[in-house]
């Protein structure tokens, strides 16, 4: 039983990055043919460069060091701030009560995602050692797509077992909170005390509404917005301040459960059972004041059902999916090919998504396994688990804004450098893919349903 409701999990999974990925993936099209269109590559170019800004008064809050933002800007440290505080919401409840919960469920991704993260960026670093500006963009393959990847697996329905899906996502969000800590790390320049101290203080009073059991959502939104400015202007990166407030936002509910179903049970009980006829159905009904304020009554109480952070990161989901990434890749995926030649970051960074996810993630994982650590995931065997590991290799979103953050405002070699890099990304994420169908198509069981191993 409990794997079929894995397996319909997972299905509701996939099919909803189906959509998503599809839609980045037109997105990217649609910025490559804009970027090699001559009638428009100028007015898409110029366009980044556009200022943006929301001010009251003297004030302005897109800004960073008195500078008004540019609309690329705006994109790649506000919008994207949404997309890694739902990255974040993802991660905790993962280690929360999902895949990454205990030691037995986490190991293994874990284990694959440190693989499919360190051999990338030797490999990238053997390639473009000795040039301290490429050597920068080290980072880059390392990250796997989520949407991508599980749009891939989606392909080959009921063929995957649940197990390598379950594997994959729970790698993924790992591979997403190394991404994150090697942002913070080693893409934070010329640090702010003043503003790191008031984005401490924030984060204080965000822990003490957690504390406190604050269940409003919109205190979380008010000091995260004002955690992103602070961040923004400290020196770290802005879209880190995400994940920080991802962490203070609370996963328990202020009540139990049963509490409030019992809210919603009594104030239902209050209506008397009526016949309803088809004519009913359709006139409008004048409800009293003790009626109205009864179905308040059970709105309230079913919305502290969920826990703020299942119903914000559920309500991040299509703003997300289907704005902010689409509308990062539109901006940062545009690419002029005339002139720009295969130089070495993009082999770095090809090879790096191509041979060493598939090569980290499964000498890793392999080992893991054959020290006693883990086990093969359910319903899988060795030649499906190595195509579930070349699908690692599809790496979009985080790389593309990790390579932003090496070389974007460096200079013109850097300009370069950055536009080789969405080159190798483009490469290594289409090679990724279309050798893992590869992989899965000669691999996975023929019949419409894998058998599903407990």
């Amino acid at each position: 039983m409990h794997e079929i409701k894995s397996e319909s999990s997972f299905a509701g999974l996939i099919r909803r990055y189906v959509s998503a990925s599809g839609l980045l993936i037109a997105a990217t099209i649609a910025a490559l043919i804009c970027a090699n269109t001559p009638a428009i590559s100028d007015t898409y170019f110029r366009l980044w460069n556009e200022p943006i800004s929301l001010s009251i008064g003297g004030f302005n809050l897109f800004s960073h060091g008195g500078h008004t933002l540019s609309l690329m800007d705006f994109i790649n440290d506000f919008l994207m701030f949404f997309f890694f505080l739902s990255v974040g919401l993802e991660i905790k409840r993962e280690v929360l009560c999902g895949e990454l919960s205990s030691r037995q469920k986490a190991l293994l991704p874990v284990i694959g995602a440190c693989g499919g993260m360190i051999v990338p960026v030797l490999i990238f670093y053997a390639i473009c050692s000795g040039d301290a500006l490429a050597e920068r963009g080290c980072a880059i393959p390392m990250a796997t797509d989520i949407a991508f990847s599980l749009g891939v697996l989606s392909v080959f329905g009921k063929r995957v077992p649940v197990g390598l899906k379950v594997f994959l996502a729970a790698l993924a969000v790992a591979d997403d909170l190394g991404g994150i800590i090697v942002i913070a790390l080693f893409y934070s320049q010329g640090l702010s005390w003043p503003y790191l101290i008031a984005a401490a203080v924030v984060i204080a009073i965000l822990l003490i509404g957690n504390k406190r059991d604050v269940r409003a959502k919109v205190f979380y939104w008010l000091f995260g917005i004002i955690l992103w400015y602070l961040v923004l202007n400290s020196g770290i990166h802005a879209t880190i301040a995400g994940v920080a407030l991802a962490f203070c936002i609370p996963a328990n509910l202020g009540v139990g459960t049963r509490y409030y179903l019992e809210r919603i049970r009594d104030c239902v009980n209050e209506y008397p059972d009526i016949d309803v006829t088809e004519a009913d159905r359709k006139k409008p009904m004048v409800l009293s004041k003790e009626e109205i304020h009864s179905l308040r009554r059970i709105e309230s109480a079913s919305d502290k059902l969920i826990s703020p952070l299942q119903d914000i990161e559920d309500s991040l989901y299509y703003p997300i999916n289907f704005g902010v990434i689409p509308i990062f890749a539109f901006a940062n995926a545009g690419v002029a090919f005339g002139g720009l030649t295969f130089g070495n970051v993009a082999l770095g960074v090809m090879l790096g998504l191509l041979l060493g996810k598939f090569l980290g993630v499964m000498s890793f994982s392999w080992l893991s396994m054959k020290c006693g650590l883990c086990q093969m995931p359910a319903g899988g065997n060795w030649k499906s688990f190595a195509s579930v590991s070349m699908i690692c290799g599809i790496g979009f979103t985080v790389s593309m804004f990790i390579a932003e953050l090496s070389f974007r405002g460096a200079g013109a070699e850097a300009a370069v450098y950055l536009d080789e890099a969405k080159l190798g990304i483009l490469a290594g994420t289409i090679a990724s893919a279309l050798i893992g169908c590869i992989m899965l198509h000669l691999t996975l069981p023929k019949d419409a349903a894998a058998k599903i191993e407990s």
